[in-house]
């Protein structure tokens, strides 16, 4: 009969922690596998990410450009193109975006992009998004459709 408080690990699966520094018929005794003299044998040795051994690291060396503006909002963008796949007269949201993969990420705000929709033939549609283009809006309401906006979210 199989029990829980009968189980035991398979034989080989489980290793023993090497334990350095405890003489030399354990074949890591002395200096316990850190060479001989010298910074890297002591303890607290300096091994962090661009440590150049107490020169000015190049990320010091050199200047900072730019900046990150916090306030950036960054977009889902759909093309109006993409929107073809959609049956005629169609109300889109943001759950049937999601569903057909146009986005990725429902916790982006969405905005809709003409794109290089020139020679695509649009059908009426009610699109629900975060922003429009005002080419994209005027080419959805040119097609009998509505571009509705989203309150953005909080």
């Amino acid at each position: 009969m199989n029990e829980l408080s009968r189980l035991k690990k398979p034989a080989g699966s489980t290793k023993k922690k090497t334990r350095v520094g405890r003489g030399q018929a354990s074949g890591l005794g002395k200096t316990a596998g850190r060479g001989n003299k010298g910074q890297r044998a002591r303890t607290g040795n300096m091994h962090f990410a661009g440590f150049e051994g107490g020169q000015m690291p190049l990320s010091r060396r050199l200047p900072k450009r730019g900046f990150t503006n916090i306030n950036r909002v960054v977009y889902e963008i759909v093309n109006l193109e993409l929107l073809s796949s959609f049956p005629a007269g169609e109300d889109i949201d943001l759950a049937k975006l999601l569903a057909a993969g146009l986005i990725n990420d429902l916790k982006k705000p969405v905005k809709i992009l003409a794109g290089l929709a020139e020679e695509t033939q649009l059908a009426a549609y009610t699109v629900h998004a975060h922003k429009f283009s005002a080419s994209a809006k005027s080419k959805i309401e040119a097609a009998g459709g509505k571009a509705e906006a989203i309150a953005a979210q909080g």
